[in-house]
């Protein structure tokens, strides 16, 4: 039976939920890589060894491999690490180096003087024992960044964050949850059509997107009323704010302060929102856990997790309150 294509989304729409199965940006002076998909080679800090030796999502394994990193003082201060990492599996320059952040430690155990080689590859052989990414200094003499290991053009980053990592199934299942998301928006079907979808177009997607979902089970109202993704009445909200989302937020820039303006501002109004945040040992980038959600209410959630920060706001306003700050509400009104 032929595969059923579906009437295409707004360029822009399509291209938000497609980077939902992206990581995090990363620039050449970090050891990550910028933009991958979210299956991509995982590294995995050596005392998190034993949270994230699997994937949590149940599967075998990662779907394209492992990097472990050990700090200079884990891989030196141990003289029996060699055995110590082969009773985990773990050996380097196989699937194991040692990561170099600080000039004290290169110092230290120069890996020049150790005859060592960068890694190179993301997968066995690595093709070296050791990366560095050590900052720029003023403080010492050729105190010049120190960036080796994964730093050509065509090989940029070893690997990605471990708890920003999801498998391929997992990834579009996401996806279709967050369409479906967006479909469940009261405007939406209008503001398709006014980014380029004929309402016949809008209406065949619409339906499709919902009918694979629930066949999915992946549209379980229930389960995304209580992860704060949909109100009682079934429409996308912010999980922070609550407020109802509209379609046009997916099309919007960020409004920009005046004197302040970017001309390549990409930043749309709405973003993915991660309901538990992302941290190690925990599959969180998964289906009844991602939503979207107001630029600015993610920015003020960043890594703490959406019940910590609304204790934080609570007591920001309590001591705004008391200090005569804000006013009290008037109930008699």
């Amino acid at each position: 039976m032929p595969v059923l294509r579906l009437p295409k989304l707004p360029q822009l729409l399509d291209r938000k939920i497609y980077k939902t199965g992206q990581t995090r940006g990363a620039d050449d002076d970090v050891i990550y890589q910028n933009r991958v998909s979210r299956s991509s080679t995982v590294l995995i800090p050596y005392r998190c060894w034993d949270l994230c030796a699997n994937p949590q999502d149940g599967g075998d394994g990662y779907e394209s491999g492992f990097i472990v990193l050990l700090s200079p003082l884990e891989y030196f201060g141990k003289p029996n690490i060699t055995e110590e990492l082969a009773a985990k599996g773990l050996a380097l320059g196989t699937n194991a180096l040692v990561f170099y952040e600080t000039r004290e430690a290169w110092q230290a155990h120069n890996p020049d003087t150790l005859k060592w080689k960068p890694a190179k590859r993301r997968t066995n052989p690595l093709g070296g024992r050791y990366v560095a990414r050590i900052p720029a200094t003023t403080a010492t003499e050729n105190g010049g960044r120190i960036i080796r290991g994964f730093d050509v053009t065509s090989n940029k980053g070893a690997g990605i964050r471990v708890y920003e990592y999801a498998s391929s199934a997992t990834t579009a299942e996401c996806r279709l949850q967050l369409e479906a998301l967006f479909w469940l928006c009261a405007d939406s079907e209008t503001v398709a059509c006014s980014n380029g979808m004929t309402p016949e177009d809008a209406a065949s997607r619409r339906a499709a997107i919902f009918a694979q979902g629930k066949e999915s089970r992946l549209l379980d109202t229930t389960r995304l009323v209580k992860a704060r993704i949909l109100n009682a009445g079934g429409k996308t909200i912010c999980p922070l704010c609550l407020e109802e989302l509209s379609g046009q937020g997916f099309f919007n820039r960020m409004a920009q302060a005046e004197g302040r303006e970017v001309t390549d501002l990409t930043v749309t109004q709405l973003n993915l929102f991660h309901i538990a945040e992302l941290r190690f040992g925990v599959l969180n980038h998964r289906p009844y856990n991602v939503g979207w959600g107001h630029h600015h209410c993610n920015v003020v959630v960043k890594d703490s997790g959406i019940l910590e920060t609304l204790e934080w706001m609570r007591q920001v306003l309590s001591r705004n309150l008391q200090a005569g700050h804000l006013p009290t509400v008037n109930k008699a009104s």
